[in-house]
């Protein structure tokens, strides 16, 4: 007999709060699409702005307020799904790209007992102050400075108590939910909820592990190691552990702050051309990359000009494969080689359902033109990737998660571009790299590697080819061959022969049983009631009840 999941204390905690909000806004949303706001005095509204304000918004709106008032974990889901126009309406992602991981700091937050819990020490040991107003508040970790006994400015960044549990909590309230999705709609399982949820706690958990938040940042720094325009912070791996990071203070200066970066004669325009040619080479030369480049973790110190990123909990790692790929579909879009395009999606595809690749051919060729026809320095990418999406969206082709990681970066990383530079255009940036991959692609050394690997292969082939045949025809003699196929629409088929056949019956009885009542009418078979045969008037009410059911049936399935 199986086993029955009875939730823990914070998982019925959570659940409490989550119906709360929902029955909070779900009944706003009754009212405001409904009569019911018509007889709301507007004496009361006037009087509550605050219930006047949130009948006016939108559903997408309340759902945005939803995920904001339930906390990190719905606030990270939804930043999630922002990019993902293949699963959600366009609006209602706009709508979750306002979501911002904020929050008020704790009154309660002891941040050198937490820190001494951590190191097992008193701060005094490695500290000479720890400030205790925060930097900077999010939701699942707060940020103070602090000076090491050696006079090294540091940051602390220290998660917040409970941050894992009610995290841990929330994912198993998802799982549950996402399972009874799959269930109780076919249409919700097309979408796989279970796995997006799967890959969501994987992302989550490991930004709660703060220590793999250090592995990336020293990941990073080894991948520009020498490289003299960018500066990686450095990470203090004795203070270091899975609730707390120590890293070295920046004192820099925003990207965003426009006004500070021309008062310390920094170059706005430059910054946008470094900025966006360091994101470029995270992507194309190392495939590992900022998911999150907003302004506010990107700094450029006043003393070097170097630009500085900063909070490696959320990183993207691109395949070797999947690389060769993209550089493929940036060369063939750069030619308009629409043939070569198509084959090079489906293979970075995780999955395609493409019912129609004329129309797939159209839509790409329609994008390409649309960009070809705009002068170069009005291209924005982040137009250019939007469309891109919705011709996925369109022709149901799903890439993986860290491409849309990688388009919603491109897309940020351009928005901080223009932010300091209004005339600055990605498009040219890319062009170093476009002529860079043609020439690598024809160069002797990749050449040889791409037919050394050919022959591995081929020689990989040859080496299992035999057991291979030698199981099919052992299979065959003892008969445990078996060919799997599915016809398409054969079930719809089925359906309706069945459907059809039944009708048929249905019609032969009817018309036996007018022709046997009709039988008895002019024979008078008793018993009589007034002279009309009782059995044969029977037959005939059964025959037009059953008449007028076939008819029905028809006319509502629709299909005469």
């Amino acid at each position: 007999m199986p086993s029955l999941k009875l939730p823990n204390q914070q998982e019925i905690k959570r659940y409490y709060t989550l119906f709360s909000v929902l029955t909070k806004y779900g009944f706003e949303d009754v009212m405001a699409h409904s009569g019911l706001l018509k007889l709301i005095p507007k004496k009361y509204l006037k009087s509550h702005p605050d219930t006047e304000r949130n009948l006016a918004l939108s559903t997408y709106e309340r759902i945005r307020m939803v995920l904001e008032e339930l906390g990190p974990t719905y606030v990270k889901l939804g930043q999630l799904f922002s990019n993902r126009e293949d699963l959600l309406p366009p609006t209602l992602t706009k709508e979750l790209e306002k979501l911002q991981d904020h929050a008020l700091a704790l009154k309660d937050f002891n941040v050198k007992e937490l820190v001494e819990q951590e190191l097992k020490t008193t701060c005094d040991t490695y500290f000479q102050s720890i400030e205790t107003s925060p930097l900077a508040a999010a939701s699942m970790a707060q940020v103070h400075r602090a000076t090491l006994l050696d006079g090294t400015e540091v940051i602390l960044k220290i998660q917040r108590p409970q941050s894992r549990e009610t995290i841990e909590a929330d994912i198993a309230i998802m799982k549950q939910v996402a399972k009874s999705l799959e269930t109780y709609s076919s249409q919700v399982k097309a979408f796989q909820p279970r796995q997006l949820i799967a890959s969501f706690e994987k992302s989550i958990k490991e930004e709660l592990a703060f220590l793999h938040e250090a592995d990336n940042t020293e990941h990073f720094a080894r991948d520009f190691e020498g490289v003299q325009d960018i500066y990686v912070p450095k990470i203090f791996r004795k203070l270091s552990t899975n609730k707390l990071i120590c890293m070295e203070y920046i004192d820099g200066i925003k990207v965003s702050d426009i006004q500070r970066l021309e008062a310390n004669g920094i170059h706005c325009k430059e910054v946008a051309q470094r900025g966006v040619a360091l994101y470029l080479t995270q992507i194309l030369d190392h495939g590992f990359f900022h998911a999150d480049p907003h302004p506010g973790n990107i700094f450029v110190l006043p003393k070097t000009e170097q630009i500085c990123f900063i909070d490696f909990g959320m990183m993207g790692t691109l395949m070797p494969q999947d690389q060769e790929i993209l550089e493929d579909l940036l060369v063939n879009f750069m030619k308009k080689d629409i043939d070569k395009i198509i084959p090079l999606l489906e293979k970075l595809a995780i999955k395609a359902s493409i019912s129609d690749y004329k129309k797939l051919k159209y839509d790409v060729y329609e994008l390409i033109e649309s960009v070809s026809n705009t002068p170069i320095e009005h291209i924005k990418m982040g137009t250019v990737l939007n469309q891109f999406k919705a011709v996925l969206y369109g022709n149901q082709i799903t890439l993986p998660h860290s491409i849309y990681m990688l388009i919603r970066g491109l897309i940020v990383i351009e928005g901080v571009g223009l932010k300091l530079d209004p005339t600055f255009s990605i498009t040219e940036n890319l062009k170093p790299y476009v002529t860079e991959i043609t020439r690598k692609r024809f160069s002797l050394k990749q050449l040889i590697k791409k037919n050394l690997s050919r022959i591995q292969n081929f020689n990989k082939l040859a080496d299992t080819f035999p057991d291979d045949f030698h199981s099919i025809v052992k299979k065959v003699k003892e008969g445990k061959l078996v060919l799997v196929h599915e016809i398409n629409g054969l079930k719809d088929f089925q359906h309706s022969i069945n459907k059809a056949t039944n009708r048929l019956v249905l019609a032969v009885i009817n018309a036996a049983l007018s022709i046997g009542s009709s039988i008895l009418m002019i024979t008078k078979m008793p018993p009589l009631i007034n002279g009309v045969p009782l059995l044969g008037a029977f037959g005939f009410v059964l025959s037009a009840i059953l008449g007028v059911w076939i008819i029905f049936s028809i006319f509502k399935s629709k299909e005469y």
